[in-house]
């Protein structure tokens, strides 16, 4: 994996993080801005040694701010309405036509 798909997916799960972790949009609005300003503030790092000791200290921090709960849509899986009201079952087949 390229380094610049590493760092894009890094980007992204720390929005999603911070999105855990606030209770408004206007609020994860303003987070969202600063872990921008510091993806930023290491975007002309070129050596690799540097940029793999970045991702590693970034990955490090995402696993220390993991949300214990984190948000899941109603009616994705593990959501509270995931699989609530299912069909039931049909548990005879329907019977055979003959012509």
């Amino acid at each position: 994996m390229s380094n610049k798909v590493a760092v894009s997916a890094l980007y992204r799960r720390s929005l999603k993080l911070a999105l855990d972790w606030s209770v408004h949009r206007y609020l994860w609005r303003g987070q969202a801005l600063y872990i921008r300003s510091l993806f930023e503030a290491n975007k002309n790092v070129l050596q690799s040694r540097q940029q793999k000791a970045l991702m590693h200290e970034t990955e490090l921090l995402l696993e220390k701010w993991k949300h214990p709960d984190p948000y899941r849509p109603p009616t994705a899986p593990g959501g509270s309405k995931y699989e609530r009201n299912l069909p039931a079952p049909i548990l005879d087949p329907p019977p055979k036509m003959i012509l």
